[in-house]
């Protein structure tokens, strides 16, 4: 696989282990720019041969593994088109992060998720593609779309659901508060929890182990425990579309562009 050193995010392969790191200012919001490069990214993935055996998802951004979309983009892309269009470009951009996500969940090969610190909306949603979450005592886990009138559309409902069970996803949902990390094991949806700054060295530790593993074996297996929910991120992605158009939806993203906060996004 062919390293790539882009903007928003780059990668490398080595010892069988493929390493996608994160590294946009201020926390890896999610945009068009990163969307594009990971479109990049699991393109190279599905052309890759059969001896990587394991990726890693990290940040190298110091503040967290992601803060989600970026909303502020979003916005101001609304203002930039007409009405008639929002919804239009809204969608594609949905249907091309689902793509995204949908390839990384699929992929024939263990994927981990090492992250710290905030880990919101659409970085919590990418994460939740991943097998494995490894967490160090930072992390923070949040759904904070209900705030702006919306709910989370990069997949995580669907995938949060498949893994630990709707009572969850109600409770992070519906109250928009977060999740520690120790919260996060109890329930099942970390793996590990490690202590600050250990996600990444703990995550490769893991991927030494899974080398004695078959890929084969593993991506059989991956294919009877974690199957997609097609049909309900379709649904996602029309609830979303629909959300948008209410103007409740722009006063809120109004509010949270022109806010004076560092970091809006935070609970």
């Amino acid at each position: 696989m062919t390293e790539h050193d882009g903007k928003t995010l780059s990668w490398s392969a080595t010892g069988g282990c493929i390493e996608l790191a994160l590294h946009r200012e201020p926390c890896n919001e999610i945009g068009t720019e990163s969307l594009a490069e990971l479109e990049q990214f699991v393109a190279a993935l599905a052309a890759t041969d059969t001896s990587p055996h394991a990726l890693i998802i990290h940040s190298e951004i110091p503040a967290g593994f992601s803060a989600g979309g970026d909303l502020r983009e979003l916005y101001h892309r609304s203002q930039e088109v007409e009405p008639s269009r929002r919804v239009v470009e809204l969608r594609d951009f949905h249907e091309r992060i689902h793509r995204v996500m949908n390839a990384i969940d699929s992929a024939p090969l263990t994927t981990i998720a090492a992250v710290h610190g905030w880990t919101f909306g659409g970085g919590f949603e990418l994460a939740l593609t991943c097998d494995l979450i490894i967490a160090d005592k930072t992390a923070r886990f949040c759904f904070p779309e209900l705030r702006l009138g919306l709910i989370p559309g990069f997949g995580g409902i669907p995938r949060l659901k498949r893994d630990v069970g709707n009572a969850v996803i109600r409770d992070l949902l519906l109250t928009g508060r977060s999740f520690n990390a120790t919260k996060a094991q109890q329930i099942g949806m970390v793996s590990q929890l490690v202590a600050k700054g250990e996600a990444l060295r703990v995550a490769r530790t893991t991927v030494a182990q899974l080398s004695k593993f078959d890929r084969y074996t593993v991506a059989a297996a991956k294919r009877f425990i974690k199957p997609i929910p097609v049909q309900e991120l379709r649904e996602e992605i029309e609830i979303v579309c629909d959300l948008f158009t209410r103007p409740a939806v722009e006063v809120a993203l109004r509010k949270f562009v022109g806010s004076p906060d560092v970091m809006p996004y935070l609970p």
